[in-house]
């Protein structure tokens, strides 16, 4: 499946078309290049599923945690600074990748050995006309 987002102004619109695919699948994992607009579209995707909590990136933190008007829990990842699987072992990631609370995670491939089975995949591109294109696959 493709969603495109044409601009800022209609990400939002695609944010409510993405949260539509979520499933049984909680576990997300962003690809894209640098630049790409991972953490844009994960904070829409945050602000559209009423997380309560100001949505930034977790650069430095690695791994954030948000809080939706229902209580729900949402941890989102970037996994840019990991070097190693230790580093992500050591902050926990798999009690968040497997606790059954949506995880949002950047630059994936640094932990792709702790993900589970049934992660669901995103591609993001930057198209030359400067719109995205996220392809999830199934």
């Amino acid at each position: 499946m493709e969603l495109q987002i044409t601009s800022l102004d209609t990400i939002h619109e695609t944010a409510k078309q993405f949260i539509q695919l979520i499933d049984q699948r909680k576990v997300f994992a962003f690809n894209g290049s640098m630049g790409a607009g991972k953490t844009t579209f994960i904070k829409a995707l945050c602000e559209e599923l009423k997380v309560i909590d100001i949505v930034n990136s977790p650069t430095f933190a690695i791994v954030n945690e948000y809080e939706t008007e229902d209580h729900s829990i949402i941890y989102h990842f970037d996994c840019y600074r990991l070097n190693n699987l230790r580093e992500a072992y050591d902050l926990g990631a798999e009690e968040y990748l497997y606790s059954g609370n949506l995880c949002f995670i950047e630059w994936p491939e640094n932990i792709e050995s702790l993900l589970p089975e049934n992660t669901r995949y995103v591609h993001i591109t930057e198209n030359n006309d400067g719109t995205r294109t996220l392809r999830i696959d199934d």
